[in-house]
């Protein structure tokens, strides 16, 4: 019967991933771009306080994790950006279906109304 030995060394160094190269073990990621917290503010407003602060939120955080991206590992904040674009994409589909709900129910009282 034979003995299988699995040798356990030490990893491999990290050589990038799919978003750009990542910073060695131990090393700083580069400061939060203000646009992705930005986007998250009014990402988060949007839902909270006012549905069409989702537009903005959308713009604002595209551009972000575009320009986070693009940095090439400079700058930080990509979660924070796509958590603020998708909050205002949140925001802006639930302002639209308020708003056809807000029409059809309007039209249904104009419709019922002249039947007293």
């Amino acid at each position: 019967m034979g003995v299988l030995l699995l040798s356990y060394g030490t990893p491999p160094p990290p050589t990038g991933g799919p978003h750009g190269p990542q910073p060695p073990y131990g090393g700083q990621p580069g400061p939060t771009h203000g646009s992705a917290v930005t986007a998250l503010v009014l990402g988060i407003c949007s839902l909270v306080i006012c549905a069409p602060l989702g537009i903005p939120a959308f713009i604002v955080g595209k551009r972000a994790e575009r320009e986070v991206q693009a940095s090439q590992g400079s700058l930080s904040g990509e979660g924070l950006a796509k958590a603020g674009w998708i909050l205002g994409l949140v925001a802006m589909i639930l302002m639209a279906v308020g708003l056809v709900a807000l029409v059809v129910l309007f039209a249904f009282g104009m419709s019922t109304s002249g039947n007293l």
